[in-house]
């Protein structure tokens, strides 16, 4: 109530008046009240009616002095006051309204004179029979009225599903609450116009306008607003209707979910006469989407927040709250069945099956007249309450936590044009919108999974395209092994030193290696007859491609890149050093490559037979048998050197080991036995490197030309397929500083991204790319756990 009735005077007429008028005119004063009739009578209306055979043994009690009437109002309903039950379901009056001239007990004085013109009326309270017991309850109401004056709402939740509470002490301190108060959720539901606002306001607070109603044609709750109950301990949250005319609508029904998530009690509020599909077609959907969705995910959010109260899985209460003005309520026409049977009976022919929620109760109330009754749904709404069977109450700042643990993981704009709007939550609502770019096929993970480094998970298998060349290499040892090890063409071995690795690819072509068997494949081992690695030692898999992520078979062949890089590093060498171009290119290629048994060039400084000194300029020849250094008289001479790997085909020999081999030739004996073991495989592969530098020494012309070439010509021939452009990168990456003449571009070997040195001075393996030896990456790829 809004106002407090005003209280009669003592002169007033409190005498009890004839309630039938058989008789009289209703005006004579009653002395008789009959319990079976259910009113006062006047001494001739009680003569008349009980001389009738089927009233004549009605129990009737004669009125004495501070007698108190029944209600008149409670009269069952059908409004019947022949019932033989209808003292069972009427209460004593505690008041009686001078205006109305009708007796009235303490919940149809609220119902029928809490607004309008009926709460100015004056009334006489019975205080010489009223219970004990009513004059205390009164009492307590007064406190439960003061106790709500200040509530007030706070937007909870805008329609865009952004919070509007930035953390816990926030809502807290809104709510007007203590931290350690343990609560509930209770939380209304229902079509736009059907007053849940006014609900709210008549059922806790006493008519108070907590949550704002509104008259205009217009929402006036958009978004989500909550207030807190100090009577009932639990937080009330309004919702906005549903079947309004909105922007934004799949998000703001999303909203909805989320807020029957964290509810222990939820109302449905219709005012229509008669109950339309939607209401269960809401439920029902909410069920499963519930239970698809949120069951899992409030699960993990009690084990990932660490809360001490554990979320319950189970579904709020359900209660239906029926208002009708025209028509009767549910069951009123089957006595025998309750009217929560006949809700069942309507999910099933549906095909609904709302098993997510922990109860369904209905709640009638039919208006005859103005105001709405909402004593049976506050009755309703305590009892859920008060059962703490499934869902107990807890802390507002676990409240808080669960909403902002479902915000974050059930967030983002929701693809309309992608979506069948035949259930009022979809699955696309909550689960990852990402497609998969080669078949089309979307992520069945919840929305945000990727932050927790789950990956995209597809329902289907997926198709191969050229486009993405979405195939994935397993090693097939491990996999017959019972493991599934993924493996990559690149251009060399792990084990292999950055020009070795070089030298091997441009020998025999790319490799395969797998981190536990080693190099299984090259594809040019052999002179011909090289099978395909399908074949032989891996098996395909077709796998899905999803926005945003990297490739699978990849041309991790970056020999060309790596030419570039070495060319920068000879270049700088070049410079540091002072020499000419050639013979530093040379002299630094020669011991990248070098055979083992070589002397390094740095050692060389006299010939090894004549002792001259060498000159800057002066070339260093070494010898292909015993491999020291000498000049080019000493050196000359050319012979098969089959010994060292070097095969049939002579090659540069000193002129001791050209004439000792003359010797041996000539003596055959010691031809057998002093022939030289056969070369390891690590000395015979980089012999195997040294056929190839001598190839590439011999154009070394033509790399130093290369190096006064502009390097962004070459560059871009050489440059790897998942890198960016560098005419694209304009800002570093992670800085976004804009590039210049003085600040160069970078890229990040994992990423392809373009970063200023500052950004990505780190060096990492990213064997994924085939860079087995430490390289440039940026600072966000070094900070990745594991291989890159």
């Amino acid at each position: 109530m809004s106002a407090q009735p005003q209280t009669a005077d003592k002169g007033l007429n409190t005498a009890l008046l004839c309630q039938e008028s058989y008789a009289c005119s209703g005006a004579d004063e009653a002395t008789f009240e009959c319990d079976e009739c259910g009113s006062l009578q006047c001494q001739r209306c009680e003569e008349e009616l009980h001389r009738q055979e089927r009233l004549r043994n009605h129990e009737r009690t004669r009125i004495k002095a501070g007698h108190i009437p029944y209600c008149d109002s409670c009269k069952g309903a059908s409004g019947n006051i022949m019932q033989s039950n209808a003292t069972s379901t009427r209460q004593r009056a505690v008041v009686r309204c001078q205006a109305c001239k009708t007796n009235l007990c303490v919940e149809c004085q609220k119902r029928s004179h809490a607004g309008g013109n009926k709460r100015k009326h004056p009334i006489t309270v019975y205080h010489g029979g009223r219970p004990q017991e009513e004059e205390e309850g009164m009492d307590e109401e007064v406190k439960k009225k003061k106790m709500t004056e200040n509530v007030v709402s706070f937007l909870l939740v805008d329609e865009t599903e952004e919070i509007q509470v930035a953390n816990e002490e926030e809502f807290i301190r809104k709510l007007d609450c203590k931290p350690d108060q343990h609560l509930k959720v209770v939380s209304i539901f229902g079509n736009t116009g059907d007053g849940k606002s006014h609900t709210l306001n008549h059922t806790f607070f006493y008519g108070r306008e907590v949550f704002k109603t509104s008259p205009a044609q217009e929402s006036c709750t958009v978004g989500v607003w909550a207030a807190y109950d100090p009577v009932h301990k639990m937080v009330a949250i309004d919702t906005e209707g549903l079947l309004g005319a909105t922007v934004n609508l799949s998000q703001r029904t999303r909203l909805l979910l989320k807020v029957l998530a964290i509810s222990d009690v939820i109302i449905y509020r219709t005012h229509a006469d008669r109950l339309h599909n939607d209401l269960f077609k809401f439920l029902g959907d909410a069920s499963e989407a519930y239970l698809k969705h949120f069951t899992k995910e409030l699960k993990a959010t009690t084990a990932r927040c660490g809360l001490d109260v554990p979320l319950s899985t189970l579904g709020p209460g359900v209660i239906i709250f029926h208002e009708t003005v025209y028509t009767q309520l549910l069951g009123a026409d089957h006595p025998s069945e309750v009217p929560e049977k006949l809700i069942q009976d309507r999910f099933r022919k549906l095909g609904l099956f709302p098993e997510a929620f922990s109860s369904i109760h209905y709640k009638g109330t039919r208006t005859y007249n103005p105001p709405t009754d909402f004593s049976g749904l506050r009755h309703a709404v305590e009892q859920q309450l008060e059962n703490n069977t499934t869902r107990s109450p807890r802390p507002p700042g676990v409240i808080y936590k669960a909403l902002k643990a479902l915000s974050d993981r059930f967030s983002g704009e929701i693809p309309d044009d992608q979506m069948a709007h035949s259930s009022f939550f979809p699955d696309e609502y909550f689960t990852c919108s990402s497609v998969c770019l080669s078949c089309g096929c979307g992520c069945k993970n919840s929305m945000n999974h990727v932050k927790e480094g789950v990956p995209h998970i597809a329902k289907s298998r997926c198709r191969y395209t050229h486009q993405y060349d979405n195939r994935v290499y397993t090693c097939k040892a491990c996999y017959e092994h019972g493991n599934e090890v993924r493996v990559v063409p690149k251009t060399s071995a792990s084990t292999d030193s950055p020009w070795m690795g070089l030298a091997k690819y441009a020998w025999s072509g790319y490799v395969i290696e797998c981190p536990n068997c080693g190099v299984v494949y090259r594809s040019r081992q052999y002179w011909f007859g090289n099978q395909d690695p399908v074949d032989t030692v891996v098996r395909t898999e077709i796998v899905h491609v999803w926005p945003g992520m990297d490739g699978f078979l990849k041309d991790n062949n970056n020999a060309a890149q790596r030419l570039i890089d070495g060319m920068n590093f000879m270049a700088q060498s070049v410079s540091e050093l002072s020499l000419g171009p050639t013979k530093a290119v040379t002299s630094w290629l020669t011991d990248q490559i070098a055979p083992a048994y070589w002397k390094p060039n740095s050692q060389i400084l006299n010939c090894k037979k004549c002792g001259i000194s060498f000159k800057d300029n002066d070339t260093k020849h070494h010898c292909r048998s015993c491999g020291e250094g000498f000049c080019d008289g000493c050196s000359s001479k050319t012979r098969p050197v089959p010994e060292r790997g070097w095969g049939p085909t002579p090659v540069r020999v000193c002129d001791n080991c050209h004439d000792s081999r003359g010797v041996q030739l000539g003596n055959p004996v010691m031809s057998i036995l002093d022939v030289p073991e056969a070369p390891t495989d690590e000395e015979g592969g980089t012999v195997i490197a040294r056929k190839v530098g001598e190839a590439v020494q011999n154009t070394l012309g033509a790399v130093v030309t290369a190096i006064d070439i502009p390097l962004g010509l070459v560059k871009d021939a050489a440059r790897p397929a998942y890198w960016v452009p560098d005419h694209e990168i304009l800002y570093c990456h992670n800085c976004r500083k804009e590039f210049n003449i003085k600040l160069s571009r970078h890229h990040c070997r994992a990423c392809g991204q373009g970063f200023c040195d500052e950004c990505s001075h780190e060096r990492r393996a990213v064997p994924s790319r085939g860079w087995d030896h430490p390289v440039r990456v940026c600072f966000n790829c070094n900070k990745k756990p594991g291989d890159l």
